[in-house]
């Protein structure tokens, strides 16, 4: 057995002496455990040195070994590590979630020791640190690295660590060592105690009436200290970060270590100003773009109980906690909780999981929550939380749509340009923002697509600049003049004539660039930002960006779903969504909900301060259900009539659904594949397999692309048998598949 646990589910130690055979988790994609002789006395939970295949790898004592090996052909541990250790209840997690999500057990781990060289001394490199004044001029890739070093307190990097986290070159690098702008630092290693803060209550926010009865109710869990959720259900500005500030204080009194989860890290820019207010001292922050240093650090940090409060996205969820007493999941309904590349899980699914097995409590806040979690709700698993005003006593905006059979967009020319260019903007947007403009009051302009143009064509011979390595269009970013692919990345020059009939190319569809550039035009006085992904690389440019908004500095700002969520902009009070048709009819069953959580979020940003806001929705299809139920406020009538669909056609929450989504890099060997995957295909009671049916992005970075769905209802125990029929067909070694349990993408 791998884990001894009583029937109450609580796990107990188990402690193993100098010689006994010891079972290790290695975190590596295919490994379930190996057996191994210890050295020295160990327990359950213990980090061991040991090799595989003449490799050194870091792994974890999970039981008593079970090979029935002959005892001279098993392996010793080469030692036992003296940092850290995983409770046995984090292990039971470990395997719960390799049984959800098909992962293989020794993946998961590879998730929690995701910091390589954690466990070994810190390597002394040449370090740069940044130049107090310098004269220079700064380019914008240059302005990244500046960035990089904000996000990491300034403290000194290698060149190493500059490059993956500005995303520069080497030579941007060496221009700014040339220029004096980086000079060399001393090398040294690096203090692991700068990450370790004491946290008390400021005294400066006093919840309100209904605030202080939310964080009552989560106070009394907490004081159970027994497994439990809570959904912290509370509208647009109503001040749910303050309630759950509380229950986060709380419990790091009370001894615990506290995650507080975001879906992304750009939502901490304001975020992190409100919890230093309140707690004297900021979080320690967990995200990708750390120094390997830093993440050490944190690691080790966590793994040694010093560091007992994080803000970070869904690798967080994996620092090896000791104690962890709460997780909240803040905008818990965000897709980017989902995790699709070193393996298919949903962070805040698993951030459940881990709760319910080590017995605390969790919080999931969100003004749109998950149908699945309002489900949970319905069915009484979940105790919903409700804040019904805004804090401060500001009002909701109103919400309007404009027709645009209606309304035909005004043509604009730009400056020094004969021809004119087809409007995105409708008039009646127009008037509104020319209005709100000699108010002095700011516009938020909103379009969830990047670049220019996102169709680039000859009118004359049908010819799409298409990726040469992936199945779908390029995309036109006027900013860098240059075709990009959204999948994969590769950009290419703009061709002035067609590569086919040498016509004239000709740009269709907007992106916020466009938007933009018709701003510029229709209102030539007005101060404007973009906001994406390829403007805002870093939270110290948003946080610049922030503190303009916040200061008059922008009067107009036009951005993608960055800005839908977690900002708050007191002199905002006109939004205006481009093209809130966007989303409304993709193939995902989820794109009804997915539509009205953006939208809503996006509405959400107007009329925070003292003056009321107002909200106008671009759109060809008005008396869309979507639509109506944003206009109307009707969240939860809308979310009950999707509720009524999806259980009809036993779509999740009333259903289960496993892609399986099968690559390779040879189309024969792919098709072969899958066809004999498809020849020994259980026959499912209540449920069945779909496929295989090319995916609806067939190749993406030279890879083509299957898939299977699996679906059944909702009692249907769909793992084990997916496990199975997988393990009957011999996978070729240039195939790759990937499992996704409840996927939400269907591409």
């Amino acid at each position: 057995m791998i884990i001894e646990k009583t029937k109450k589910n609580k796990y107990f130690m188990i402690m193993f002496k100098n010689g006994d055979i010891v079972k290790v988790l290695i975190p590596n994609v295919i490994n379930s455990g190996y057996d191994y002789r210890l050295t020295e006395k160990a327990d359950i939970g213990d980090f061991v040195r040991v090799t595989v295949m003449n490799r050194q790898y870091v792994g974890v004592i999970v039981g008593a070994g079970d090979s029935n090996l002959d005892i001279a052909k098993i392996k010793p541990v080469i030692e036992k590590c003296s940092l850290g250790h995983l409770s046995q209840s984090d292990i039971g997690w470990i395997y719960k979630m390799s049984d959800w999500t098909l992962m293989a057990p020794g993946a998961v781990l590879r998730l929690v020791i995701n910091v390589v060289d954690a466990f070994n001394p810190p390597k002394y490199e040449q370090l740069y640190t940044l130049t107090p004044e310098y004269s220079a001029k700064i380019t914008e890739a240059q302005q990244r690295v500046i960035d990089a070093f904000q996000s990491n307190d300034n403290d000194s990097m290698s060149i190493n660590d500059i490059m993956n986290i500005a995303h520069v070159s080497n030579g941007v690098i060496k221009t700014m060592i040339k220029n004096n702008v980086l000079v060399v630092s001393e090398t040294r290693e690096k203090n692991e105690n700068d990450f370790v803060y004491e946290y008390h209550d400021m005294g400066n926010i006093i919840l309100n009436a209904e605030q202080q009865s939310a964080a009552d109710t989560i106070a009394n869990a907490l004081n159970k200290n027994e497994f439990s959720v809570h959904l912290l259900d509370g509208i647009t500005g109503s001040g749910k970060t303050q309630v759950y500030f509380d229950a986060a204080l709380r419990a790091y009194n009370a001894g615990k270590s506290v995650l507080l989860m975001m879906p992304e890290i750009a939502l901490t820019a304001q975020f992190m100003d409100r919890f230093k207010q309140r707690f004297g001292n900021p979080p320690v922050v967990w995200h990708s773009n750390l120094t390997s240093a830093r993440r050490r650090n944190i690691w080790r940090g966590v793994a040694r109980g010093d560091i007992r409060v994080v803000v970070g996205t869904r690798s967080a969820l994996f620092l090896p906690w000791q104690n962890l007493g709460l997780i909240v999941v803040d905008e818990e309904h965000d897709t980017s909780y989902k995790q699709e590349d070193m393996g298919n899980y949903h962070a805040r699914d698993m951030a459940i999981l881990r709760a319910k097995i080590s017995g605390f409590p969790i919080i999931l806040a969100s003004a749109t929550p998950a149908l699945e979690t309002m489900h949970n709700v319905a069915l009484g698993k979940y105790n919903r939380i409700r804040l019904n005003s805004r804090f401060g006593g500001a009002q909701l905006p109103t919400i309007e749509t404009i027709d645009m059979r209606n309304s035909r967009p005004e043509p604009y020319k730009m400056k020094n340009e004969q021809d004119e260019k087809t409007g995105n903007l409708s008039p009646q947007l127009c008037d509104a923002i020319r209005d709100t403009l000699a108010n002095n009051n700011q516009v938020m302009l909103f379009i969830n697509r990047r670049g220019f143009a996102p169709i680039v064509q000859c009118k004359k011979c049908g010819w799409v600049a298409e990726c040469p390595d992936c199945s779908i269009g390029l995309n036109y970013h006027k900013h860098i003049n240059k075709l990009v692919c959204h999948m994969c990345g590769k950009m290419m020059a703009l061709p002035t004539k067609c590569p086919q009939c040498g016509n004239t190319v000709s740009m269709r569809g907007a992106g916020l660039e466009k938007i933009e550039e018709e701003i510029s035009a229709k209102f030539p006085n007005a101060r404007t930002a973009l906001v994406s992904s390829d403007t805002i690389q870093s939270r110290e440019s948003l946080e610049r960006l922030v503190k303009k908004m916040e200061s008059g500095e922008i009067d107009i700002i036009i951005g993608t779903q960055i800005l839908a969520k977690g900002h708050h902009f007191p002199n905002l009070t006109l939004v205006g969504v481009v093209d809130a048709d966007m989303g409304l009819f993709g193939t995902d069953f989820r794109a009804g909900e997915h539509t009205f959580q953006q939208l809503f979020q996006v509405a959400g940003r107007a009329g925070r301060g003292a003056i009321p806001g107002r909200v106008l929705l671009q759109t060809y299809q008005p008396e869309h259900p979507v639509i109506q139920a944003i206009c109307a406020g009707n969240r939860d009538e809308f979310f009950a009539q999707d509720m009524e669909s999806r259980s009809a056609a036993k779509m999740p929450p009333f259903g289960q659904l496993i892609a399986v989504i099968v690559e390779g890099d040879k189309e024969t060997t792919l098709k072969k594949y899958c066809d004999n995957l498809a020849s020994v295909a259980p026959q499912l009671n209540g449920g069945k397999i779909m496929g295989p049916i090319p995916a609806q992005i067939y190749q993406i970075r030279n890879w083509y692309r299957m898939r299977f769905l699996v679906s059944g209802d909702k009692k249907a125990n769909l793992q084990p048998i997916v496990r199975n029929w997988l393990n009957k067909i011999k996978q070729p070694a240039n195939i790759r598949v990937k499992i996704d349990v409840n996927p939400q993408s269907f591409m």
